[in-house]
């Protein structure tokens, strides 16, 4: 005889999993902008250009293929491909207090 199964726990299983998801989602979206040095501009030239991108993929699916290697190559650090947010001048965001380019923790700056 097969045990009954509860789908109920499975239904709460599955949404709970999908928002947490949506969650770290959300926050790799967030640290994406700010990798990028994108925290700079206005959230409406934000939402412009990525309304832009979307119209644009819809239209030139080639240019997807550009744009992944574009981001390809800032994720494996290419100067050529990729660009970095300007921040300590040099292209890079500053080092963090481990000297990783990580940002320090808030609340943890060092003191001057």
């Amino acid at each position: 005889m097969r045990k009954p199964v509860d789908l109920d726990a499975q239904i709460k299983a599955l949404q709970e999993k999908a928002k947490s998801l949506k969650d770290r989602q959300r926050t790799q979206l967030g640290e994406l902008v700010l990798a990028t040095g994108a925290d700079t501009l206005p959230l409406e030239a934000i939402a412009g250009v990525l309304l832009a991108a979307v119209e644009q993929a819809r239209e030139k699916p080639e240019a997807v293929a550009r744009w992944t290697e574009r981001g390809a190559a800032f994720f494996r650090g290419d100067r050529k491909q990729g660009t970095r947010g300007k921040r300590n001048g040099a292209g890079d965001p500053a080092p963090g207090p481990s000297g990783d380019g990580a940002p320090a923790p808030a609340g943890n700056s060092p003191a001057p």
